[in-house]
């Protein structure tokens, strides 16, 4: 498995551009749907809108807690989670809450990374999955799993 499964979707992008730029996005796109437009899987077994957003709002927790994790141990080991096991709960939960609370975790992941000094980039952590890694690898790999996923929500709502 590649170190950022999702550098196809990132191509040349910066990370942190698309990082910034996700929430306002998704803001965007669901803003004039009602409940049940948010709520509707487009096929059996595949993701509603409000789905993606709460796996969003989770990764967005396993991101914060892998960046700091990062950056507080030497050669930090990821924690892999199933994705399948966490989004059994999702039709518990509101769509623009899980929104609102992935846009306020990128925020606070953003303004953690802003304040990163230049060597702090470079600090080696390995994903059991995916091998030896970097933290900026982690953060490629949030950029382009925002747009894997916002490809997803453009696609249910076309």
């Amino acid at each position: 498995m590649a170190i950022n499964p999702y550098a196809p979707q990132l191509g040349d992008r910066d990370p942190l551009a698309v990082s910034r730029a996700t929430p306002a996005r998704l803001q965007s796109l669901i803003a004039a749907l009602g409940t049940d437009k948010l709520n509707a899987a487009p096929a059996p077994g595949k993701w509603s809108v409000r789905d993606i957003l709460c796996h969003l709002a989770d990764c967005e927790v396993v991101f914060a807690f892998r960046l700091r994790q990062a950056l507080a141990q030497d050669r930090h080991v990821i924690q892999p989670f199933d994705q399948d096991d966490w989004a059994a709960t999702y039709e518990r939960y509101d769509a623009r809450a899980a929104l609102a609370t992935f846009a306020a975790l990128r925020q606070w992941n953003l303004a953690l990374i802003a304040g990163l000094g230049a060597g702090d980039f470079d600090k080696p952590l390995n994903h059991p999955e995916r091998g030896d890694m970097t933290l900026q690898a982690v953060i490629e790999t949030m950029g382009g799993h925002d747009l894997n996923h916002l490809r997803q929500v453009e696609a249910i709502l076309a």
